[in-house]
């Protein structure tokens, strides 16, 4: 019994002046968030058009909102070296360490060619001034059924990318990128 006091004894010395070590540390997840920076994408085209692009920042992402007439049906969104515009291939010089393409399977024009959605300014988008994430918001332009945008980030962070139906009958895409790892 008096060994086992002893060593008992020993143990609390040995952690009250930290010369035990301690367990292996786990990672929580900022936020919660365990998004992944890959590739995600629904190829499914879409019989619908993009009418706006908006932004947003929450307590833990910034997001980009992309607006449609009818249902959300497909779309591609991706860390690139370079986004380029749509028909020319020229790149979108983008404010950022990092530049996310996204490309909705729908075009911002109609049956006859007429537009549904024209910015104002192609490569501001929207005023992302203050946010934590987001650099630029940029038009990359329309082609073949497709519109893509070009999003200029903090650097190279976890997002994700999901659709929310309605209002008035449309949709919407999101893009939501974490402010941290």
């Amino acid at each position: 019994m008096r060994k086992f006091r002893a060593g008992l004894a020993a143990v609390f010395v040995a952690a009250a002046f930290g010369l035990m070590a301690p367990g292996p540390a786990s990672a929580a997840a900022y936020c919660g968030i365990a998004w992944g920076s890959l590739a995600k994408a629904d190829p499914t085209m879409s019989s619908a058009q993009v009418t706006n692009v908006r932004t947003g920042q929450q307590a833990c992402f910034d997001r980009l909102v992309v607006d449609l007439t009818g249902n959300v049906a497909g779309y591609s969104v991706q860390y690139v070296p370079a986004v380029v515009q749509d028909g020319s291939g020229m790149p979108v010089p983008l404010r950022g360490d990092a530049a996310l393409r996204v490309v909705v399977n729908a075009p911002s024009y109609g049956p006859s060619g007429q537009p549904t959605f024209t910015p104002s300014s192609a490569t501001e988008l929207a005023n992302v001034t203050g946010y934590q994430t987001f650099r630029q918001v940029a038009y990359a332009g329309s082609f073949e059924g497709t519109t893509t945008l070009g999003l200029g980030v903090r650097a190279r962070l976890p997002f994700r990318v999901f659709t929310l139906a309605g209002p008035d009958g449309g949709s919407r895409l999101v893009v939501d990128v974490a402010h941290h790892w």
